[in-house]
Parts: C-alpha cells; sequence; structure tokens
C-alpha cells in the first residue's frame, strides 16, 4: 500500500505536533481564581507560548507541503 505522504514529510508533521503541544504547555498555569494572581500575565503565558504555537502551526503547514527534490 503505497503512502500518500512521503516518510520525510511524516516526521516534518510530528516535529511540528510536538512543537504545538510545548507551545500549549508553556500556556498552562494556575488560575486566578478569587485572589488575583499577576502570574497570568506573565511573559511566558501571554507572549512565549503563543509565538511558540504560531511557529508549530506555520511549520506543520510547511510540512504537509513540503516536497522533496528528486
Amino acid at each position: 500500500m503505497k503512502q500518500t505522504l512521503p516518510k520525510l514529510n511524516l516526521i516534518l508533521i510530528a516535529v511540528s505536533f510536538a512543537i504545538i503541544v510545548i507551545g500549549f504547555c508553556l500556556m498552562v498555569g494556575e488560575p486566578s481564581g478569587e485572589v488575583y494572581n499577576p502570574n497570568i500575565f506573565s511573559f511566558r503565558r501571554i507572549t512565549l507560548g503563543p509565538m511558540i504555537s504560531l511557529f508549530g502551526f506555520v511549520s506543520m503547514i510547511f510540512a504537509i507541503l513540503f516536497r522533496a527534490k528528486k
């Protein structure tokens, strides 16, 4: 049975998925709750996590569309 995507593309997709998961894990943290928690606005949760996730999504598109030179 022939695969629709080559092995290299599947590896790139797996790496992209891991980058997306890392970005979402960086955004996770304690909720604010009843008492104000200033850590909900930290650099890691507001800037770093979304940027890494965005990079993962862009690299996922690249991984799907990538065609190796023959």
